[in-house]
This record gives structure tokens, sequence and C-alpha cells, in this order.
């Protein structure tokens, strides 16, 4: 094991709070974005490259990442999406069979900025207190009011629309042409293992733009439409709204995950919020109302929907809630062949717990075409 040293570095955050550490691989770098936490102990890699934490500085709980090195199978998009990272301890030395690279080569790859040495439980435990805010990371330790200068003109991530940022150019299919069942999917952020879940349930995948119209989808004939996960703020997305609100008029089967989710309450009047720190881990238990039992998920979002106004809303139903803090984790429209929930079903680091979402998508589109 060779001794490793590392220039000094700096998180610094908007309210003027400093952690310290060092940087990764004795690197110099500065990366701004909206500091996080995920609590999840293994799956670093697929946080790294997920979309929904696009504009975001991640901070890890556990205690040593990069430890099962990094594996090409293993990641939910072609790059690292995430703005940067903070972790308590680096390892630079990996074992395991299933390995391609060390994580440092794959985060290097990626030109990503990190810093390890930090107090991750101090820092986690002051975002809990304070809430998510902007932040920025670097080795710059000496210029700490120009590093101040520059935070300040960082936007915040309420109001920020940053699906576009990372959606598909160009449509592309996924999965067998000779599938029983075609699904148009609006990319706003992605994730490959919902694509792998939905192939493997006998569907051809047609992903399409964020900005794609619903007559361009509806040329295709998908006998169902789903709207991806994905970074940022819901509410500019006023394109997809209006899309949403077409697709629910045609009563089409349509399918929410995560930022789908809050796209198709707010095309039924139903508002979001921005939350005070989000929910990120691997281990969010979830009351599911239609069985009555609890269910362990992944979930990655920062922004949620309003709860009152869901319950007033007759054309809607809350299926599922989160047992933490009571917000809503799912919808179905009573009026409608539409349903969504706010956590990730395709994640499974253990429990398989709620896979059976991408079941009910397939029963749904089965009723439409006999």
């Amino acid at each position: 094991m060779k001794y490793q040293t590392n220039r000094k570095a700096i998180l610094l955050l908007a309210d003027g709070t400093i952690f310290y550490g060092k940087s990764v691989g004795n690197k110099e770098g500065t990366a701004f974005g909206e500091v996080c936490f995920n609590t999840g102990m293994t799956g670093y890699q697929e946080i790294f490259t997920d979309p929904s934490y696009f504009g975001q500085l991640m901070v890890t709980t556990n205690a040593h990442i990069g430890n099962y090195g990094g594996n090409n199978e293993e990641t939910e998009s072609d790059t690292v999406k995430i703005s940067g990272l903070i972790c308590k301890n680096f390892s630079y030395n990996y074992s395991r069979i299933r390995v391609d690279e060390s994580l440092e080569d794959f985060l290097n790859k990626n030109k990503l900025f990190v810093i390890s040495d930090v107090d991750t439980r101090a820092l986690v435990s002051y975002i809990r207190d304070n809430g998510a805010m902007n932040a920025v990371i670097s080795t710059d330790v000496d210029n700490i009011e120009s590093l101040k200068e520059q935070l300040a003109s960082v936007p915040n991530m309420h109001g920020l629309e940053l699906a576009s940022k990372v959606s598909t150019k160009e449509p592309y299919y996924f999965g067998d042409e000779n599938a029983s069942y075609k699904v148009a999917a609006i990319d706003l952020g992605i994730k490959k293992n919902i694509l792998r879940n939905m192939a493997k349930r006998d569907m051809y995948i047609k992903v399409f733009p964020y900005n794609a119209s619903f007559e361009e989808m509806k040329a295709w004939n998908p006998d169902g439409f789903f709207l991806s996960n994905g970074p940022g703020d819901p509410e500019p997305l006023h394109g997809v709204i209006e899309t949403a609100k077409q697709i629910l008029d045609a009563d089409i089967p349509l399918f929410g995950i995560c930022l789908g989710h809050q796209i198709i309450a707010l095309a039924n009047g139903i508002s979001t919020f921005k939350m005070h720190h989000g929910h990120r881990g691997i281990n969010h238990p979830v009351l599911n109302h239609g069985t009555g039992k609890g269910e362990i998920t992944s979930q990655n979002h920062g922004f949620a929907v309003n709860y009152e106004e869901a319950i007033q809303n007759p054309n809607i139903e809350v299926t599922h809630k989160h047992l933490n803090d009571q917000t809503v984790m799912g919808l179905k429209m009573k009026n409608k062949n539409c349903f969504s929930v706010q956590y990730h079903p395709e994640a499974g680091p253990g429990p398989n717990d709620a896979t059976y979402l991408f079941d009910e998508f397939v029963q749904r589109m089965t009723i439409e075409t006999v």
C-alpha cells in the first residue's frame, strides 16, 4: 500500500460554514453545486452516474468509498452526473472479483473533483439541521472570499430546470423490437436499470427527448407512456406538464417515477415543494395503502408532492406514504389509466420490494390492448 499525499481542501457552504479535508489524488480543483447526502452503504457508482444527481455535490455517509472498485455494468448513465464528491475515507486500494478498474481511475476519466478526510458525520448532521444548500469544494484554500463571491452566483435548485441538461438529444430504442408491448419513454434523466426492468418484462422502449411532442410519440403507436426520473425542480417543465395532460386526455396507460411522478401531480393541478434536505438512500420505509404492507425502498429526490392538495383532488388517490415524514410516495388516478411513485422500484440493492410496479404497468397495458 503506497503512501498518498494530498492537497488541503475545503467545503464552503452558502451560509459561510467551512469543513476541511484533502483532495483525492493530490489534484487541484473547484466544484460547485447543491450539497446533499446519500445514506447507502453500497452502490456508489450507481449514485455517481444517476442523472437525477446532476448539479449536486454528493456526501457519502459510508466511511469507505472506493473499496470495491468500479464495474462498467454498474453505471446508470454514460458519464458521472454529480458535480463533485465529498467523503470520509477514499480507498485507493480495492478488492473484488467483478472489478474493471479502481474508482479513482473511473472518476479521473470523468474529470470529477473529489475531496476526502471530511468529518462527514458532522457535515450530514449540519445538513439535516440546516437544510440542503449550495456549496463549493476547492483546493483554493487561501482565497475563501473569492470562493464566497463565486458561490453567491450559483443558481438555487428551487426553480432550476435541469432535465434538459441530461435528456437524450435524439430518440433511441431499447429492448427487443418483437416484444409484446411498445412504451414511449420521456427522458428527463432516465436510469439504465429502468430500461432493463422494462425490457425484461417484454417491453420495447423508444426513449424520446424531454421536449418531444405528444403527436410525435403517439405516431409510434405505443401501448403505454413512461415519465422518467430526473434532476431539478419539476415546476419549470411546462412543456412536459402539458404533454402529460395530453397523454391523460387520451387515457393511454401512463407510469411515472420520481420526477415523472411529480410531473403527473402537476398535470393534475397539485403543486410540488422543495424539501428541507430530501430523501437519498436505499432503506426508506414506505407504506403501501393498497396492501397494508411496508416496503423498503431506494430514493433520491429533493422535491415532493403536496399531500393536502393530493388528498383533496377528487380524481387522485394517494397509494403510498413515507413512514418517516408522511410525504406522498405514490399516486394513482381514479378516472384515468395512470399511476406513479416517488421512489425507485428499479433500484434493488438488497430488498426488491417495489419491482411489482413494473408488472402493474404491464397489466395496465394488457387491459388496454385486449
